[in-house]
């Protein structure tokens, strides 16, 4: 089995029970997660169903050359799935003692529900003979038939569930019976014969000429075909639409494909010593160190993650007789496990007639709070390191823990209980599809997504929704994970819920409630109530296991956190989360509200008179701005952006205004107010600018303008002279936005120190108020060295550094072309979300060059880049000495700056 591109690998043991496993955990470029820990378990002598692992690179092979086999990769498949007949002692598709096999996916990173598996693939009309036989189980070997024509149809062959669910449904009623387990074998052998009817009635024989006997299509009897066709299913399973939803949102890159793993089948589902289910090594939504899970008894895996049937806890299973044995053994596994990984698992397995077989391991996704419990736990069990533990954290999931929670002082009637899924509240209209969920999402209204239980193919309007509700699944079910992985607030087996998806509603057992499309609802997935109406939501305090790690990161980052914030209550809040000063201060954003009528004044009127009294009344409102922002941050950085916007944007909407002139003059108003109204109109039009993102804005506006800066100046001077001499330490900072050449910053740097220096004279204090620039524009980063001759600080925004680089207009490009760029892959990533190479590397010219005409120039980012965790990396690899962040990012920014600096070292 030896070939040039090696793309297959054999796991468990072989026929004398030595282990002949090829791979290990080392390996999930190669054997993806599921493949790679497989192999690993065989290693330390878990009892591991035997298999093989096609690889991910097969995977991208294949797609990339238009869905056509790579040359020779089938023989080596063929060639693998004989020694593994040869390993069981039995071969697929043999009428005395069959060997049955699941196909199952297992990219590099886990993915969960996205991607598809077909079990019990090896069954046909011969050795279903040969299952009934071995097991003397009539009953079971025709209800894994015909689970396996109906999972083939639906997952290889793309036709609907529903054809064999209403198959199903219609003998229950004419047996008179009400599940699934109360039909007989008989009843079974006539669901396979129908199965394969609707089968061929649906498949398209021009599309699949393998399928096609004597001219008629036909349910593939050949193991080879349908083992083939089933590892093509999983290989196209990689680009579905919900894989690639979820890769899009969790970052993943799109060229990594997926193994496939062809695994020998034990079953679950053979009486009632066996079970199978899905366990944690520790809590997945608290951290707690219990066992954690699921099970069910006479079932497959695909019943416990499916939810279609209520489960029971992992913690019974030892209890239940015939089970005993194999559920203290789990238990063992579980310590050897999370030892041998030194990670909270996440485990499938199935017992088979009482014996246990493990069929996955992996890091268990968990809530932010697990994850931080779970962390610090281990580094106090020795297990990890403080540094390890801080890796251990996705900064992203710190988000979850900054989501609202139900008001304690809020009073509400509980209608349903359910099992508390995914942590976090929610608020919203009860939807009862993801497609309305998606619609109101897009409409701006807040949802609830309500569901009998999630699929894969929910998954958009999961994201959409505030939070998710369902009737039927475990903690383990597709509900559960997904939203656990996304920070979602979700309740989920609430068996009360009686949900009709057709008439939008669902009822509440044992009441009169119904709650209809468009109620209002309450979910808290922390508790796993379910409230009928709005609850009052409040955001969480950082305490406890959030401040540990925070407190571990800020030992080892490197790299300051700062807050954008605007008003003295996020200043506050900022400097609560741990920011280290404001990075940026937009004073624009104290221009709104019933200033906006002042700033309206200055800009309209020609009297200097009037424009000297509207810029007083601004002065005083923005010098009681800024001495609550230097008294909130005493002691640290206050970066105050000068005046930014074209002046447009405070005045009223030429277009609105227009119309109101049109209805004046249609109802006959008077001819002196229509004419006010027009020659306002013709003020307005006269601040038009064709493109305003590159007009008469930031520094230009201060030079068109000087009265602006200099009251903006003396508001800062003078705010900062009275703290100093109430004992305070105020230490704000002046940026001067939009430069783009030396001599617009030496002007605006000349009248901000000489207003500076009348403000010290004038108040009797010393005022050291340093003068710096954002670095913006493309020019202004490669002559960054002339222009930090006149700089104490560069703080690069970004936001407009994008634009400007990529000549991208964000308020237009991000609804109407970015979505389709990253479909078709001429993105890799939203820019504006995440830092471009481009333009970091313009950034790093701009930090290298300021310090070549400034060496003690200190150097920040202040965009919105600055809170996201991939983008923090890159500015940690350049050397910046700052990120400024949103309030609510700033513990990701700490969290991803610590892990910046451990990475980099």
């Amino acid at each position: 089995m030896t070939e040039a591109v090696k793309r297959v690998y054999a796991f468990g043991k072989d026929a004398n029970g030595n282990n002949v496993t090829e791979g290990n955990t080392e390996m999930k470029w190669v054997l993806g997660g599921k493949g790679a820990n497989l192999a690993e378990m065989a290693n330390i002598g878990l009892p591991v169903p035997p298999g093989f692992t096609i690889t991910c690179q097969t995977c991208m092979e294949y797609a990339n050359a238009g869905n056509v086999w790579p040359e020779g990769a089938l023989d080596t498949i063929a060639e693998y799935r004989a020694d593994l007949e040869e390993r069981m002692g039995k071969r697929l598709g043999d009428a005395e003692d069959p060997l049955l096999v699941s196909v199952r996916s297992g990219a590099p990173f886990s993915m969960p529900g996205m991607m598809d598996t077909v079990l019990n693939l090896g069954l046909n009309d011969e050795s279903i003979n040969g299952l009934i036989k071995q097991t003397d189980n009539p009953r079971f070997a025709w209800d894994s038939y015909r689970r396996f024509i109906q999972m083939f149809s639906n997952v290889v062959m793309g036709l609907d569930g529903d054809l064999f669910e209403n198959a199903i449904v219609a003998m229950k009623n004419d047996r008179g019976v009400a599940s699934d387990t109360d039909l007989t074998a008989e009843d079974l052998q006539e669901l396979v014969d129908e199965f394969k009817a609707i089968f061929a009635e649906n498949v398209d024989g021009e599309a699949y000429p393998s399928l096609v006997v004597d001219g008629a299509v036909a349910f593939p009897q050949d193991p080879m075909v349908q083992l083939q066709l089933a590892i093509e299913a999983v290989f196209g399973s990689w680009n579905n639409p919900r894989a690639v939803l979820y890769r899009q949102k969790e970052k993943i890159a799109d060229d990594l494909g997926t193994a496939v793993n062809v695994q020998s089948m034990v079953f679950g589902n053979k009486g009632d010593t066996s079970a199978t289910g899905v366990a944690f090594t520790r809590n997945p939504a608290n951290g707690e160190r219990e066992f954690y899970g699921d099970y069910l008894v006479n079932a497959q895996g695909e019943d416990v993650v499916a939810g279609i049937r209520n489960t029971s806890p992992i913690a019974d299973l030892k209890t239940v007789e015939g089970l005993e044995e194999a559920g203290a053994q789990l238990e063992e596994i579980f310590d050897v496990l999370e030892n041998h990984f030194r990670d909270m698992c996440d485990i499938e397995f199935t017992i088979e007639q009482g014996k246990l077989w493990m069929l996955q391991t992996r890091a268990g996704k968990r809530t932010a709070a697990a994850a931080l419990r779970i962390a610090i736990e281990m580094e106090k069990e020795g297990l990890i390191t403080k540094e390890e533990a801080i890796m251990r954290v996705a900064p992203d999931q710190l988000d979850q823990l900054l989501h609202p929670q139900f008001d304690k002082n809020a009073t509400y009637d509980v209608v349903a209980r359910g099992l508390n899924a995914s942590p976090g509240a929610a608020v919203g209209e009860a939807v009862f599809s993801a497609a309305d969920a998606v619609a109101a999402a897009e409409a701006g209204r807040k949802c609830v997504l309500v569901r009998w239980e999630t699929n894969p193919d929910d998954l958009a309007g999961m994201i959409a929704a505030e939070g998710i509700l369902t009737s039927h699944g475990g903690k383990t079910s597709h509900a559960a994970v997904i939203a656990r992985g996304m920070g979602a607030p979700c309740v989920c087996g609430v068996e009360a819920l009686k949900i009709d998806a057709a008439k939008k509603e669902a009822a509440i057992a044992g009441t009169d409630l119904v709650i209809r499309e468009g109620d209002m609802i309450s979910i808290d997935g922390t508790t796993g109530i379910v409230v009928l109406g709005a609850v009052e939501l409040v955001m969480p305090e950082l305490t406890g296991d959030l401040d540990t790690i925070l407190e571990w990161a800020d030992e080892v980052r490197t790299l300051g956190v700062r807050a954008n914030a605007d008003n003295p209550e996020d200043a506050q809040l900022s400097r609560d989360f741990g920011a280290e000063g404001i990075g940026l201060c937009r004073t624009e954003h104290m221009f709104l509200g019933d200033r906006k009528q002042i700033i309206q004044t200055f800009i309209l009127n020609d009297d200097e008179l009037i424009r000297e009294k509207a810029v007083a009344d601004l002065f005083e409102a923005q010098v009681g701005d800024f001495y609550g922002m230097f008294k909130a941050m005493d002691g640290l950085p206050v970066i105050v952006r000068l005046l930014d916007p074209p002046l447009h944007e405070f005045l009223e909407s030429p277009r609105e205004l227009a119309v109101e002139i049109a209805k004046m003059e249609a109802t006959g108003a008077a001819p002196d107010a229509i004419a006010e109204k027009r020659d306002l109109l013709e003020k307005i039009d006269g601040f038009a600018e064709q493109n305003p993102m590159l007009g008469m804005r930031g520094c230009r506006l201060g030079i068109v303008y000087p009265i602006l800066p200099e009251m903006q100046v003396r508001a800062i001077a003078t705010a900062c002279a009275r703290l100093q001499k109430e004992g305070f330490s105020p230490k704000p900072e002046i940026m001067i936005p939009l430069v783009s050449v030396l001599p617009e910053l030496a002007k605006l740097r000349g009248v901000a120190e000489a207003v500076i220096a009348d403000v010290s004279a004038a108040e009797g204090v010393e005022l050291d108020i340093p003068v710096g620039t954002m670095i913006e524009l493309p020019r202004a980063a490669v002559t960054a060295n002339e222009i930090a001759t006149e700089a104490d600080f560069f703080s690069f925004g970004t936001n407009d550094l994008t634009q400007t680089t990529f000549g991208f207009s964000r308020d237009d490009v991000e609804g109407e072309f970015v979505p389709q760029y990253l479909n078709e892959h001429l993105l890799p990533y939203n820019p504006f979300a995440t830092i471009d190479a481009g333009v970091a590397k313009l950034v790093e010219m701009g930090v290298a060059l300021g310090h070549e005409g400034n060496p003690d120039l200190v150097c920040g980012v202040c965009g919105e880049h600055g809170g996201d965790p991939e983008s923090i990396h890159t500015f940690n690899r350049i050397g910046l000495d700052y990120v400024s962040c949103s309030p609510y990012r700033v513990p990701v920014a700490r969290l991803a700056a610590a892990q910046a600096a451990i990475k980099q070292r």
